[in-house]
Order: structure tokens, then sequence, then C-alpha cells
């Protein structure tokens, strides 16, 4: 568990979806106590602590990340009653809390611009918001080109004749941050979960707070979760120079609480070392390592990867984390079951081609053990531990995500993985909750999933990742160094510490060096040789 002021250097931390992980109720719908119920289970894996995505009150438009009250809990959760209790038995198991922040924008039905749009244009109300007129002769065109993540225009039209900036859904209106009566109310939203025992925030939308203040246009269309080009400015509405400042004024909030309180950025930018600027001594502590979690299954670019994010980190005096999978994007399991190389799809269906479930999961298990022995920290999502895959058969009709509608049903969006967790085979909505209730439909295929089927099951994915953690920690990779032994078009090699971590890439088993002495593998190995798809650590 974490042990010290900088417990979160070597943590491996683990998000939960709150809707999808544990329904105390039967309401099907997952909720606060149900994942307090369930922190023995987290706790038994071998996590350091629990990032949870939002539980505030909202519409629900984009699954919580539409907030209407950043100091409350939706009714369909909870209260700040079980808050305040899923915080204390977290730390009475040794378990870190992370909550989510989303400061870019708020709820359509936030009181603050449901105040704006009462008021008249230039009031103070609008002012918290990015509110504008429009072009043309009778302002009825949008203030410049900017396109919404979630498709279509960025901006919305009052009856009034101005328009106010989306850059996600329509209801997400973004806020103004030059103004400091909206920095000032964020610094008080963080010292109230502060106050109530949080050990740290990971903030959405990280790199978007600050936008260019001449609207210069921007003709490219934004990709859902595509991060940015490497190479040239930024686009004026991302990764602008003043989100610094106020990250800077965040971290001093932070840095008055004891207990080690950690700010983790998720901001989709590069190259690895501008990222890097996010996480300086006096910024963040974290930042999504995206690149890695986007990279192919190939040696090269893996390896290119490691060493630029360690580099850029270490440049600066920050740890670096590693992800495979989070509520954004198709689970690995899934992924890796298509050809090497393919572009990252944004949601799968029925129609679309299917994965080799089999290899996907197979090169799942190599992909986490390879993740798992890198220094750092590192990021599970909740149902990784069961070898999940996407749920890529999902009628549409039960599509929630606002990106399904807003990409005129061309994206499918992120639904697919954040179907609620099978916990027990044989029980009503796999154990999900009391009922047979389940807010998106679970595959059938699941059962053989469900954590009772796995747990004390030698060879199963549950007791792989929960041997990798008891292992990582007490050879105490998180907190060690790499130093390369091979990397070629077939196999990656490296030593971190006392441990020695071989994936084969390739089609033909690989030689373990001599005298090795295996601590865990994530297939069995052929007569002493490791497969293809296959990671080991061992020792020599």
């Amino acid at each position: 568990m974490p042990r010290t002021e900088h417990w979160w250097r070597d943590a491996v931390i683990y998000q939960v979806y709150p809707r999808s992980f544990a329904d105390s109720d039967g309401d099907g719908m997952g909720d606060l106590p149900g994942i307090t119920g369930r922190l023995p289970y987290l706790r038994e894996l071998g996590i350091d602590a629990v990032w949870l995505s939002p539980f505030y009150p909202s519409p629900q438009h984009d699954a919580g990340y539409d907030v209407a009250d950043y100091r409350g809990v939706d009714p369909r959760f909870g209260d700040l009653g079980d808050a305040d209790k899923l915080i204390t038995e977290a730390h009475h198991l040794g378990l870190k809390l992370i909550v989510d922040l989303v400061p870019n924008h708020t709820s359509s039905e936030h009181e603050w611009f449901r105040a704006a749009v009462s008021a008249p244009k230039g009031s103070p109300e609008r002012a918290r918001y990015i509110f504008h007129d429009g072009k043309g002769p009778d302002g009825s065109e949008p203030p410049n080109s900017w396109q919404s993540v979630f498709g279509g225009s960025a901006w919305e039209r009052l009856p009034d004749g101005q328009w106010y900036l989306h850059l996600f859904d329509v209801t997400q209106p973004d806020l103004n941050w030059d103004n400091p009566e909206v920095r000032a109310e964020f610094v008080d939203i963080l010292r109230f979960w502060l106050d109530r025992g949080v050990d740290g925030f990971r903030v959405d939308v990280a790199h978007g707070l600050i936008k260019d203040k001449d609207l210069t246009d921007w003709t490219s269309t934004s990709q859902i979760l595509g991060g940015l080009e490497p190479a040239g400015p930024p686009p004026p509405m991302w990764d602008q120079e003043g989100v610094h400042e106020i990250y800077q004024q965040w971290r001093s909030v932070l840095d008055e609480y004891d207990g080690g309180r950690i700010l983790v950025a998720e901001a989709w930018v590069q190259p690895a070392s501008r990222l890097a600027r996010y996480v300086r001594p006096d910024e963040m502590h974290q930042a999504f390592n995206f690149p890695y979690l986007d990279a192919p299954w190939t040696p090269p670019r893996l390896a290119e990867i490691i060493d630029e994010s360690l580099a850029a980190n270490d440049a600066v005096g920050a740890t670096t984390t590693w992800v495979l999978s989070n509520h954004d994007v198709v689970r690995h399991a899934t992924r890796l079951g298509y050809p090497v190389g393919q572009a990252r799809m944004h949601g799968i269906g029925a129609e679309d081609p299917q994965p080799d479930t089999a290899l996907g999961l197979r090169r799942a298990r190599a992909a986490t053990l390879l993740m798992l022995g890198l220094p750092g920290s590192a990021y599970l999502y909740q149902g990784e531990e069961l070898g999940l895959p996407e749920h890529t058969t999902m009628p549409d009709e039960f599509r929630e995500d606002p990106a399904w509608e807003r990409s005129g049903h061309t994206e499918r969006g992120r639904d697919g993985c954040r179907v609620p967790l099978p916990w027990e085979a044989d029980a009503p909505s796999y154990g999900f909750g009391p009922s047979d209730r389940s807010w998106l439909p679970q595959p059938p295929v699941w059962a053989e999933y469900a954590a009772d089927r796995q747990q004390g099951v030698p060879g199963s994915t549950w007791e792989l990742y929960r041997a990798a953690l008891a292992t990582r920690r007490s050879h105490h990779l998180g907190g060690g160094t790499l130093v390369w032994e091979r990397k070629d078009e077939n196999a990656l090699m490296f030593r971190n510490g006392d441990v020695l971590v071989l994936t084969n890439f390739g089609v033909e088993a690989v030689e373990l060096p001599a005298g090795a002495t295996v601590l865990l593998s994530s297939e069995p190995l052929d007569d002493g040789r490791v497969p293809a798809d296959v990671t080991v650590w061992a020792m020599l």
C-alpha cells in the first residue's frame, strides 16, 4: 500500500467508472455504496489507489462529465455521506482515493450557466463562459470555424443572438478561464474535496482550459481523443501557455495539505517533451501517457515511446505513467485482437469487423506484464484484471455516448468499454447488482470472465494481475531503472533492478538467457522458451 508522501511515483492506480462498477440497490446503475462494498476486492488485487470517474450531480448527457454541481453527489450514486464513507473505508484499507475534476466546462444545467442564459449580453454572468457575437450581417454565422470533438460546430446560438462555445457536447458550455471568478471558484472546489480527505484529482481535458483570445479560425476537424499533432503550434483551443499558471496555483493549494495529495493531467499533448511541461515540479504530479496507450503491437515503436517518455519526464524530475485502457477507448483485450498497425477505432458495432478474441486476450496479458515491468506509475481500468473485452456487438439502440448521435452515427463511441462488470457468473446481471437490471446490456459471453470464475484459479487473468502487482511491489519495479538488453523487430528485453522483462512479438519462440529463473509468465512457456505474444519476468 502507499508508503510515503511520494506514494504516487510508483503507484498502481485503478480506475473505477461508478456507473458500471457495482450496484448496491438494484436500479441498474452503479453507485458509491456499491464501490465501498467492493473495496476489499481491490485491496486483495493489490492496487495502491482508486480513481473515481465523475459522481457529481449531472443530467448525464455525457456520463457525468457534464457537471451541474461540483460539491455534491448525484442521487443516482448516493449522497455526500456515502462519499465520506467511501473515502474513510478506502483509507482504512490503505488505499488512496482520487476523484475526477472537470474544469473545462460545466453542464448547461449548472446554476452559473442558467444565470448566464437569463442575463443580458456583456453581463458578469455571461463573462464566466465564452460568449461571442456571430459573424455575418445578422450574426447568424458562428464566431469561427471551431468544431466540437463530438462532431458538428463548437458553437450554439441563444435566442438573443449570441453564441456560446462548447468544445464537447452542446450541453457542456466551456468556462472562461480568463475570468478571476472562475479561478477562485475552482480553488474553493479543490479545498472542498481536500478537506473531505480525497488524495488528489484527475483533471479532465487539462490541456483545454485556455483558448486563444482572438478566436483564430482552425479548419482541422477535432478527433475524439485523437491527440494533437506533434509538430507545429498547438491549435487555438488546446495546450495554450496560460494553462500552466492555473496548475501552478492549484499545486500550491495541494501542497498545503499533508499526505501527498496529487494532480493528474488528462492532456492529449505531443511530443512527450511538451506533455512533460504539465508535470514540472511546481505543476502537476502525473500526466497520462496516451502515446503509450495508442502504440501498435510492434517492438520498435513501443521502445521508442518508452524511451521518449522516460527521457522527457526524467528531464523535469517527474514520474512516468503507463496505461493501456480507460473509459474513453476500446479495451486493449479487444484492440490487440485486430491486425497489427490497424488504426484505433472509436467504438465497435456488430456490423464492424470483429476481433480475434483469443489473440487479443493473449496479447493483452503480455502487454500488461510488459507495462507493469516498467519503472513509474501504472493505471488500470476496471475489468481489465478479468481480461474483459469490449462489448463489440451491442445493439445501437442502447448507445448513450453523445459521440454516436453528434457524429451522425459514424462513431459508435465509448459505450462498449463502459458495460457493467461481471462479478458472479450465475447471478442476475452477473452480480453487478441484486437485480437483473444493467444500464447497458452485458454480453452473454461475459459469464466466463466473471470474477468468481477467476479468483483462486491458477492461470486466470485475475490471478496473473494479482501476482504481477505483488511481484512488482516486492521487487520495487515502480521505483527502478530501465536498462535495455534487446530491442529489435521480434522482441523487447530490459532489466529493471533485479528483474529481467522479455516480450516476444515474433512468430518463433525466444530463448531466455542462460540461468534465468522465471518469476511470472503471461502464458505457459514452450519447453523453457518464450512463445509468441508472451511476456516473462525472470531473475538471473
